[in-house]
């Protein structure tokens, strides 16, 4: 499965977005979903591969969503 992690200013983790079974429909869904995130303070998302792992997971990238 895969997830968005989404990160405040600083860094901190502030939630995280549905679980999708690829991540063709992850990037999907950060393209329509972005303007909502960054509006709500989330500046940038983390890509995680969890596999089969339940846990943290195996980071894929990070993206801005804003200006850098």
């Amino acid at each position: 499965m895969i997830d968005w992690t989404y990160l405040d200013r600083s860094g901190e983790e502030v939630g995280r977005s549905p679980r999708f079974p690829d991540v063709e429909q992850a990037e999907e869904w950060i393209g329509a979903s972005w303007p909502e995130l960054l509006e709500n303070g989330v500046e940038a998302v983390v890509l995680y591969d969890h596999g089969t792992d339940q846990g943290v997971g195996r980071k894929l990238y990070r993206m801005a969503l804003g200006p850098e």
